[in-house]
């Protein structure tokens, strides 16, 4: 009865992809960029894992790492959430989501406007924290939501919880959802709650993602159509539209994933726990929060040990992200970066894989480790990672 454990630390990028210039991302390195910036960053059970060790990590090296490690690049061409997490669960995509970069046209806003009944305000691209500071009090004032995009494939709505309760928010996204997103080749709308007074708002955790689904069967599919849990945890759920997921845990920040992937560890009896920790990315990669980046990445390194203790015999844990969001440099956007990969187990070998081709490497990996054969996308490095009595088992 084997199982993985896969952890997304979202936007923890480790440098700039070779095309990342096209990106507007030339420079960018979210680990290594925070690690300069501060003149440090202490992470020992990150580092004893192997995290430093990856091909230009520009982190703390070890002389014994403990799990197998590489990077890897991102084959479609995109840098977003929906992407990237799609990937590693084997679905490259041909053509990746369309983004707005200069906001949205008129005739999205207006169709938009006309579905949900009520006219709404910005339209634009913004960071943000950045359009409810200019457009809260306006919101407040008139009861318009606000919408706006990013880097990212996203139709975001904020608005104040005080004036639109979030039933009502919810709803202002279903209908985006269903009349704009997929005609529009817009990859997820995102409920943005928000409470506060001008001069002082913030966002709320109630946060929620409504996403297309996977163009493919995932591995999630091929796990839970074999009979085993796929148990999701953060916004796992909303990425995947609920698609091959049998549990699921809608943990709001870092210090909730974590408990409730300890909870699974203790439950889960095969299959896949995939765990998205969303507050590197959320509360300081988008805000430019370089210390309060360095203080999560400290946090989950503490929990690390705990996680490890949970972990079976036959377990593998793999952490990794889905891109990056480079705090130190002058975008609040998303940023193109290969990501990080440490496997761990007790019959995991220490090994560097290197710099991997494409995310699903991660996918064929899992759905071998767990028993299901090959998989269509991406190669596994399961044979280089197992110990050598665990690979002759594995052929009996």
């Amino acid at each position: 009865m084997k199982r993985v454990c896969l952890i997304v630390l979202d936007s923890v990028g480790i440098g700039a992809l070779p095309d990342a210039a096209e990106f507007g991302d030339a420079g960018s390195h979210t680990l290594g960029n925070i690690y300069g910036a501060l003149g440090g960053l202490e992470l020992p059970n990150l580092y004893r894992m192997g995290l430093g060790n990856i091909t230009d990590a520009r982190l703390t090296r070890v002389d014994r790492p403990t799990a197998a490690y590489c990077r890897l690049a991102e084959a479609t061409k995109a840098k977003d959430t929906t992407s990237g997490h799609w990937e590693m669960a084997g679905v490259i995509m041909d053509k990746p989501f369309l983004t707005y970069p200069s906001g949205f046209p008129r005739d999205i806003m207006d169709e938009f406007e006309a579905a949900a009944g009520t006219k709404a305000l910005g339209g634009v691209a913004a960071s943000g924290t950045e359009i409810i500071e200019l457009l809260g009090e306006e919101h407040m004032k008139t009861g318009c939501p606000i919408v706006y995009t990013s880097a990212d494939s996203v139709f975001q709505i904020a608005a104040h919880e005080g004036i639109i309760p979030l039933k009502g928010l919810y709803g202002l996204c279903e209908t985006a959802f269903k009349t704009v997103a997929a005609k529009h080749g817009i990859g997820r709308v995102i409920a943005r709650p928000f409470a506060g007074v001008p001069g002082a708002f913030y966002r709320t955790e109630n946060r929620r993602d409504f996403s297309v689904k996977p163009i493919r069967d995932t591995v999630l599919n091929s796990v839970s159509d074999a009979g085993q849990t796929v148990y999701a945890i953060g916004k796992i759920e909303d990425i995947f539209s609920g698609s091959g997921i049998t549990q699921k845990d809608h943990s709001k920040n870092n210090r909730d994933g974590v408990a409730a992937t300890l909870k699974a560890l203790g439950a889960v009896q095969s299959g896949l726990i995939f765990t998205n920790l969303v507050d590197f990315d959320m509360l300081y990669g988008h805000r430019n929060d370089v210390a309060g980046y360095a203080g999560a990445l400290k946090y989950f390194d503490g929990r690390l040990p705990e996680i490890t203790a949970a972990l079976r015999d036959d377990d593998l844990l793999i952490i990794t992200a889905d891109h990056g969001c480079d705090p130190t440099t002058p975008s609040t956007d998303h940023s193109r970066e290969y990501i990080p990969m440490l496997a761990y187990g007790s019959h995991i070998k220490p090994v560097d894989l290197g710099t991997r081709e494409t995310f699903a490497d991660i996918a064929a990996t899992i759905n071998e480790y767990l028993g299901l054969g090959a998989w269509r996308e991406g190669k596994s490095f399961l044979a280089e990672i197992l110990a050598e009595d665990r690979r002759m088992s594995a052929k009996m």
